[in-house]
């Protein structure tokens, strides 16, 4: 018999109030992200000191991490408070997607926004010509393309390969692809060679273009001799390397670290790091030292 829809674990069966102090603690921290990262989007739009690449990048990230975050967070808020949490095979497949396509275009972003930081620092009098309107807005709409071109692929491999007609009670707070494979009757040696080529070529590609980014980077301000130069240089950039950290420490601890993925608490623990806190740290990790945004926040009478 063939699955058509399946049972949502979550954090397993919590008493009552338990249940209640967490769709509280979740509700908070998901309205403090989508307020934090709207806010900067009608900053970025609006204010003219705000009208450059490394803000327009900024603001798309923002956006992102708005839906992304609300992929997830809103269906784990109604479960904690429902008993059947169930969730249709199309439902799941279509949260995957998006998981998936807006997980991509960050990575990509954060590579083009590394990039953008590299010119900054180490093109400083070529940048606004190398950095121009066009590019950017090319890169970005290449950001966003790719990233969901991406996994449209892996979703097609995934549909076509993985029949469920066992169990389906994934154990997860959201329709992950390591659950989901558990829970498939099929070989999975396809899906799981499509999933590591399409993994490379979404994180380690970006991920590399970052790396090298930021070691020309490095080598840049480590040659600068006075040290209030130093300091000022790395400080245009240090915001975006924190995020950049955050976001693949994340992935590396939920993928690439095998007790994560046998022991499930760990599992999501680590994934309520990239699906809930890290989206809501972004606005504010840009925001703390950040002048022209205290400026432009000031003019909002914020």
């Amino acid at each position: 018999m063939m699955v058509t829809e399946f049972i949502i674990l979550g954090f397993g069966d919590l008493k009552d109030d338990l249940s209640v102090l967490l769709f509280l603690v979740f509700g908070i921290v998901y309205m403090a992200t989508i307020s934090g990262n709207l806010l900067l989007v009608v900053l970025v739009s609006t204010q003219q000191g705000l009208q450059t690449p490394m803000y327009f990048f900024l603001a798309n990230l923002s956006c992102l991490e708005v839906c992304y975050t609300s992929n997830i967070v809103p269906r784990m808020l109604v479960d904690l408070l429902r008993e059947k949490r169930m969730i249709s095979l199309v439902g799941c497949i279509v949260q995957l997607y998006f998981f998936g396509a807006l997980g991509s275009t960050e990575c990509y972003l954060l590579a083009v926004m590394s990039y953008d930081r590299y010119l900054a620092v180490c093109r400083p009098l070529h940048y606004s010509t190398l950095m121009h309107g066009t590019l950017c807005v090319g890169l970005v709409i290449g950001s966003w393309f790719s990233g969901f071109t991406v996994a449209a692929a892996f979703q097609v491999a995934m549909v076509s390969s993985l029949n469920f007609c066992g169990g389906n009670e994934i154990d997860h707070f959201f329709c992950d692809l390591k659950p989901l494979q558990k829970l498939s009757c099929s070989d999975p040696h396809l899906v799981n060679l499509v999933c590591m080529s399409l993994t490379a070529l979404v994180t380690l590609v970006p991920f590399g273009l970052t790396l090298g980014s930021y070691w020309r980077i490095l080598s840049v301000v480590w040659h600068i001799s006075s040290m209030q130069g130093r300091q000022k240089a790395f400080s245009t950039c240090s915001s975006h390397l924190v995020v950049v950290t955050l976001f693949y420490g994340t992935l590396i601890l939920v993928y690439a670290v095998p007790l994560a993925g046998q022991v499930s608490s760990l599992n999501k623990a680590f994934s309520l790091l990239y699906t809930v806190v890290t989206p809501m740290c972004n606005p504010f990790i840009y925001s703390l030292k950040n002048n022209d945004i205290k400026v432009a926040l000031r003019k909002l009478k914020i």
